[in-house]
């Protein structure tokens, strides 16, 4: 397993990071226990979570992911063995989330200590804002259209997460489902007004949605700030098992029909051309996507997320796949044919 630097933090990563998400709603705390074990077997030390998760998000289950890893530490006592990282909701229809989430100074301090009591530890390595604030463009949107920011500023946010890092109650902080733009402001504030610095951008990258790449890569050079890689596989998609209208039982878009940002008509040609060049030089389709994701200099950890032990295992193994020039330019000759099919 290969490890990298996260920005300025001092931290190290593995390229291969695990997701938690499914954790409570389609896997077990047995299961979720487990997966922490044989990741951390494979070289893992990198585990991302969220006070929203697992998805889809309910008021049932919200906090249950986190309520997981809690337990797995508490019984196995091995903080020790991993970077943890978790999130802090933005805004949207989550009402039974503090009454509806805003990341004002005293929702973001809560929320860090909620999640600090459900983890069952002291310091989270990383804290995230899982989404900005201000309306912008995430999740999918296309097309900016300006509008007043309603809420609290970025500043409050940024200050707010300052004062956790004084409490000794996060070590390091970053973004998610972020823009330029916004990873401009936050490293202004940095510098002017001596708050953190964020140290990675959590956005989605894959070879459906290299988005990352216009603007926020250049970013991730020049200011080492490194991209924790979200849907590498993009909701199993570019495994190839949803083609030709499959959907197999108990899979994720057969479960939860609502999640249709990388099934579009697009999506599913650049999946085909994607599934094809694989299977035409021996790689499993899978492997070749995370393998791709992972090779990019821009990306510290490629965080990837599986229901099965097999399915695990298999996403485990692609950190040792290094994938030969004539897949690299087949890869780079379809993404021109499809560019950025599912932003």
């Amino acid at each position: 397993m290969e490890y990298r630097a996260l920005g300025t933090s001092g931290l190290k990563l593995s390229v291969i990071g695990l997701g938690t998400m499914t954790w409570g709603e389609q896997n077990s705390e047995a299961d979720a226990h487990a997966q922490i074990e044989q990741a951390l077997e494979a070289g893992v030390n990198f585990i991302d979570t969220a006070e929203m998760y697992p998805v889809p998000p309910r008021a049932e289950t919200q906090g249950r992911t986190e309520q997981y890893i809690g337990s797995w530490l508490r019984r196995t006592g091995r903080r020790g063995d991993i970077v943890l990282a978790s999130k802090v909701i933005g805004p949207g229809m989550f009402p039974y989330l503090r009454g509806g989430p805003r990341l004002d100074r005293a929702q973001v301090i809560a929320a860090c200590e909620t999640s600090l009591q459900r983890l069952q530890t002291d310091v989270i390595d990383l804290y995230q804002v899982h989404w900005p604030q201000r309306p912008t463009n995430y999740f999918g949107k296309l097309g900016y259209e300006p509008r007043d920011a309603d809420g609290p500023a970025i500043e409050e946010t940024l200050a707010a997460l300052g004062e956790l890092v004084r409490q000794g109650k996060v070590r390091h902080v970053g973004v998610s489902n972020e823009t330029p733009w916004g990873v401009g402001e936050y490293l202004r504030l940095h510098r002017e007004r001596d708050l953190p610095r964020i140290q990675s951008v959590q956005n989605p990258y894959s070879l459906l949605n290299r988005s990352y790449e216009v603007g926020l890569a250049e970013f991730a050079h020049r200011e080492r700030i490194g991209l924790l890689a979200y849907s590498p596989l993009a909701f199993g998609m570019l495994s190839g098992k949803y083609l030709d209208g499959a959907r197999p039982p108990n899979a994720r878009l057969t479960l939860f029909t609502r999640f249709s940002r990388y099934n579009g008509e697009q999506g599913v040609a650049a999946t085909a051309a994607y599934v094809a060049l694989a299977r035409q030089h021996g790689l499993d389709p899978a492997q070749m996507a995370l393998a791709y994701v992972s090779s990019r200099p821009f990306v510290v950890s490629n965080i990837i997320g599986a229901t099965t032990a097999e399915q695990l295992r298999s996403n485990l193994d692609s950190a040792a796949l290094t994938l030969s020039d004539d897949v690299l330019r087949g890869i780079e000759q379809i993404h021109a044919r499809y560019t950025i099919p599912c932003p």
